[in-house]
């Protein structure tokens, strides 16, 4: 099985930035889609950002313009920065490796954003 460790989170000021890697313990192409989820207390998993293995990317509207999702193939790596924080991404952060119907996660990371 494919096993996948985030790594980067930390306490933050809000307006600052953060960066998450996520290490692919296998090939990263054992997976069509990587992507990285956060749950806050009390709330649903998230999607926030993803990236194919096409090349494509995906953020939810709450990340735009702030959060970017990138890729080293070669390291078997997937990033998160995360730039312009805000107390509202305070949150344990996931790495998701997911083919077709099966997906893998990682331990998680937490992030915590002060005000």
């Amino acid at each position: 099985q494919v096993q996948l460790m985030e790594s980067g989170g930390g306490l933050v000021q809000a307006g600052g930035s953060l960066s998450l890697s996520c290490v692919v313990f296998g090939s990263i192409f054992s997976f069509d889609r990587m992507g990285w989820y956060r749950q806050a207390p009390g709330k649903q998993r998230e999607l926030v950002a993803s990236s194919t293995s096409r090349g494509s990317t995906n953020y939810v509207e709450s990340v735009k313009g702030r959060f970017t999702i990138s890729r080293d193939n070669a390291k078997n790596t997937v990033y998160l920065q995360m730039n312009s924080l805000k107390p509202e991404d305070t949150a344990v952060y996931y790495c998701n490796g997911r083919l077709g119907s099966f997906n893998s996660w990682g331990q998680g990371t937490q992030v915590t954003v002060s005000s």
